[in-house]
């Protein structure tokens, strides 16, 4: 069963020669905006596979030498994939970690005593526990010693890496502000280990740890910049779209003590190992013809013209053949013979995109229609990770599917229970209470009781205290409430809303479990069930706790699975995919979009607003402020907006889709 193919949904942005060069002089023609050696894979898998080997061998030949191998290492997510290669190593291959030496490149702080939330934990289970390194040899910083004690801590620190020989090899990871370790913007390149007050955004990436963004200690004692840069080799990965910004600061920016990762740029041995999705920034995969002569597709000459009407400020229809010579976009014009004739291509190539007819229009010449007219009326599933995704993301797309008459089901695909506040919980306890009150006639002991049990331990409750299996339930049936209250305001039957719980979710933390066989034979289940002629799937993977993407991968395993099973309805289904509240597709992917009227988007902002527990009182915002109406608003302004700039209809909104095309 494959699990990750999410994963390839970048793909088909960018030909391997500018990622993969064949050899040293392609490189340095294809990296010459990149100030610090940068390695691109297709994968995190891939890329992880790699820096595992290097690390391998070095431990290999230190052992030869009869010498110990000085590492610093960090939690997280990030380095997850390189430890589970190398704890294969150890098992399959007999690799041995007993000359390693291990430091901890940071920790929360304050910590109480005997904490499960802590980056050492973190290693802890994510690597230390599975391979041989000697309990002696990992050194860490603590998070639960006195503050009149941390800086005389940390200069002991210090003090042991010198003892050591210095470190051989720093593996780090990068923030979303740019940060490694946990030096926090405006650290100067000389620091050292020390005590830092932790900026909100830092504090809400471990949210995850720690069961929310309010129990997240304000501080941390982090290595310093000064002391990663001493280590004779650094290797910095970083994994998804969300982290392609400060990628590009990092690797094509100016030093700068707002990015602690820039800093790596002096550094004669550093060496930054990408996926696709975190590198696309860079020039060499957003903008190659920059740097390089390019094998130019559809999508890749879509992609020089927005950016080329960006630049210029103005319409595709009015730009010339000298703004196509300066700005490096001669190779078009040598191509097609004339700016008009790209300008006539890639005009007509955009308005091909545009469609009031999501689901088909029935009787209409599709030629140039992104969705077929049959079959009519279609059978649809839009599977929504969360209890509001769906009119989050595309809720002016699903009004015009029901109004034109296909068969509309959505699939819930999580309880959504840990995103609901315990506020909400209340309310409706102080409803039955008064319901009971009221119509009760006292002999209904147990409602009474269980209130109370409830009550009182929300009352009582400890910031890092987990919610019941009772509690859990009442949230993820408040966020059930909500969904259908919103479906029917769609005009979508409740016996076409299903909720599918799956298992994966269910942990009670932030942090979820991976994806099961079971998680996916759920969602099989109801595509056998339906055999939908389309189906609608959520793309966008940079959601703060990453439920998206396991829904997304979910839903794609039980695709491929039923492909190898020779499924007859998965011949004539088409699955798009949409963005929701955190990003949208760039303009060069979108292969549909749908305009929305300014009434069918006050419709969409009512539907978003059945969903009362995630308005202000919704505990996982992100690092926007926007509420998820305002920011879908936002996004569909702006698409529409775009469409406008570069000479296309003008709409009040449009939602927008990508077509996965299974493997």
């Amino acid at each position: 069963m494959k699990t990750n193919l999410s994963s390839q949904i970048c793909l088909d942005r960018v030909s391997t020669r500018y990622y993969r060069p064949e050899n040293h002089i392609d490189r340095s023609v294809l990296t010459r905006f990149e100030k610090i050696p940068t390695d691109i894979y297709t994968t995190a898998e891939e890329g992880s596979i790699e820096v595992a080997k290097e690390v391998a061998s070095t431990i290999r030949s230190k052992q030869a030498e009869g010498k110990p191998y000085v590492v610093a290492l960090t939690g997280g997510s990030t380095p997850g994939e390189l430890f589970r290669n190398l704890i294969r190593m150890h098992k399959e291959e007999g690799l041995s970690f007993q000359n390693v030496v291990v430091f901890t490149t940071y920790e929360y702080y304050p910590l109480p005593k005997n904490s499960d939330a802590s980056n050492f934990n973190s290693l802890k289970a994510a690597f230390l526990d599975h391979v041989d390194v000697q309990p002696e040899n990992v050194y860490t910083l603590d998070g639960t010693i006195p503050q009149e004690e941390v800086l005389e801590y940390c200069q002991a620190f210090e003090a042991r890496i010198e003892e050591l020989g210095g470190l051989d090899l720093a593996v780090l990871g990068i923030g979303h502000m740019g940060n490694i370790a946990l030096n926090e913007a405006g650290s100067r390149i000389n620091s050292r280990t020390r005590l830092m007050l932790l900026n909100n955004t830092s504090r809400k990436e471990a949210a995850k740890l720690f069961g929310g963004t309010e129990n997240v200690p304000v501080c941390s004692i982090t290595m310093g910049v000064s002391t990663i840069l001493s280590a004779k080799k650094i290797v910095l990965m970083a994994w998804g779209e969300e982290k392609s910004d400060v990628v590009k600061a990092m690797v094509e920016g100016d030093v700068s003590d707002t990015y602690s990762a820039s800093f790596l740029q002096t550094h004669n041995n550093a060496q930054v190992v990408l996926d696709l999705s975190s590198a696309a920034h860079l020039t060499r995969i957003q903008r190659p013809w920059l740097v390089t002569s390019c094998e130019w597709n559809d999508k890749l000459i879509r992609s020089a013209i927005v950016w080329l009407c960006g630049i210029t400020g103005k319409p595709i229809l009015k730009l010339t053949n000298k703004d196509y010579n300066e700005n490096g976009l001669s190779e078009l014009l040598a191509l097609y013979g004339s700016a008009y004739e790209v300008n006539i291509r890639i005009f007509n190539d955009l308005q091909h995109t545009i469609t009031g007819w999501p689901g088909g229009k029935p009787g209409a010449d599709d030629t140039y229609r992104p969705e077929r007219a049959k079959p009519y009326p279609k059978r649809v599933v839009i599977f929504s990770p969360h209890p509001d995704d769906d009119v989050i993301s595309m809720g002016g797309t699903l009004q015009r599917l029901v109004k034109q008459n296909h068969e509309v089901h959505v699939a819930y695909q999580t309880s959504g229970n840990i995103a609901v506040g315990d506020e909400e919980v209340m309310r409706f306890l102080h409803f039955i209470n008064g319901f009971n009150q009221l119509f009760d006639d006292s002999r209904n002991t147990v409602i009474k009781e269980k209130y109370t049990e409830i009550r009182d331990f929300l009352n009582s409750k400890k910031p890092n205290d987990l919610d019941t299996r009772d509690i859990l339930t009442i949230k993820g049936l408040i966020r059930r409430g909500e969904a259908r209250i919103a479906s029917i305001y769609s005009g979508i039957p409740l016996n076409r809303v299903h909720f599918l719980d799956l298992p994966f979710y269910e942990t009670g933390r932030i942090q979820k479990n991976p994806i099961s066989e079971a998680d996916v034979e759920i969602v099989r289940n109801l595509l056998r069930e339906v055999k939908p002629h389309q189906v609608f799937v959520a793309g966008d993977l940079a959601d703060p706790h990453g439920t998206h993407r396991v829904c997304t991968d979910a839903v794609f395993a039980a695709i491929d699975l039923e492909k190898e099973a020779g499924a007859e309805w998965l011949k004539d289904c088409r699955i798009w995919m949409y963005r929701g509240a955190w990003a949208e597709w760039e303009i060069e992917h979108i292969e549909m979009v749908v305009p929305i009227s300014p009434e069918e988007l006050r419709f969409k902002r009512n539907a978003i607003l059945k969903h009362q527990s995630q308005m202000e009182s919704a505990p996982f915002l992100g690092n926007d402020e926007r509420l998820f109406w305002q920011r879908s608003e936002d996004r569909n302004h702006a698409t529409a907006e775009l469409y406008k700039a570069l000479g296309l209809a003008a709409y009040e909104a449009m939602e927008a889709f990508v077509e996965y095309i299974p493997l």
